[in-house]
């Protein structure tokens, strides 16, 4: 078991489970504070890559005007009311490899994860949260374009939170062709030049959290993302689906 510490492709994954529900049962235009730690391991869809476990600290921060906890950070353009808000977003994420990471990949040149800049909304209402956001690869390594919808319901059972759910994430040509295509200088043999197009994926998971106190919660949560075929039918990926499940602790001050 292969176990890395604050890798930033990790930090981003793990942390994008976590930082949308730190503060789910607060309120956020008082100042909150969050500081814990976890273990997040993940499975991405390339040929011959093993899964990746991370062991990450925990940290985020939220008011009335921002909400940052890496990878994300917002800036809370405007918010009506308490059930809506319109936001300016920068995350990073975690895509890409490095051709070392399996024997398959060797030959190809190295696909940088990057920052995305963008727009997002969230609304809050009696039956669920919807989330949705647009962003821009900032640092035009893909010089791509993704977008996403989700929507998640927490129900609680005591000190016990249960949480699922569901979301659509959309990729452009640019960013298919950059993560998941072949150039014609990296096909071999036993690797065909591969040219990608946009596509979309399919985002399920579930959280359980547990606070035996106010401030302290534990939580685990399980999540699997399911690519459409212009990101399945390369012949660098062996399946089209990619799971990650994260465990740890937060304490809110």
């Amino acid at each position: 078991m292969k176990i890395s510490f604050s890798k930033t492709a990790g930090m981003a994954i793990g942390m994008s489970i976590i930082c949308s529900s730190v503060f789910a049962q607060s309120n956020s235009s008082e100042s909150q504070w969050s500081l814990g730690g976890g273990l997040i391991t993940k499975q991405k869809v390339y040929r011959g890559i093993d899964r990746d476990n991370f062991v990450l600290p925990l940290l985020s921060y939220e008011n009335k005007w921002v909400s940052i906890g890496v990878p994300k950070a917002d800036l809370k353009l405007y918010e009506p009311n308490d059930s809506l808000s319109f936001r300016l977003r920068a995350r990073y994420d975690g895509d890409g490899y490095d051709p070392e990471d399996s024997a398959f990949l060797s030959g190809m040149e190295k696909r940088k994860s990057s920052v995305w800049v963008g727009g997002a909304f969230i609304w809050k209402n009696d039956f669920a949260n919807v989330s949705a956001e647009l962003l821009h690869d900032a640092l035009g390594n893909s010089k791509g374009t993704r977008a996403s919808l989700q929507v998640d319901r927490r129900f609680g059972f005591g000190k016990l939170g249960l949480t699922p759910r569901i979301g659509v994430e959309w990729y452009d040509r640019k960013f298919v062709d950059y993560y998941y295509g072949v150039r014609t200088s990296e096909a071999t043999a036993g690797r065909s030049a591969y040219q990608g197009d946009s596509t979309t994926a399919l985002d399920i998971g579930l959280r359980l959290d547990y606070s035996p106190a106010r401030q302290h919660t534990l939580f685990l949560d399980v999540g699997a993302k399911r690519f459409g075929s212009a990101i399945k039918d390369s012949p660098i990926v062996e399946k089209a689906t990619q799971t990650t499940v994260g465990i740890g602790y937060l304490y809110r001050f």
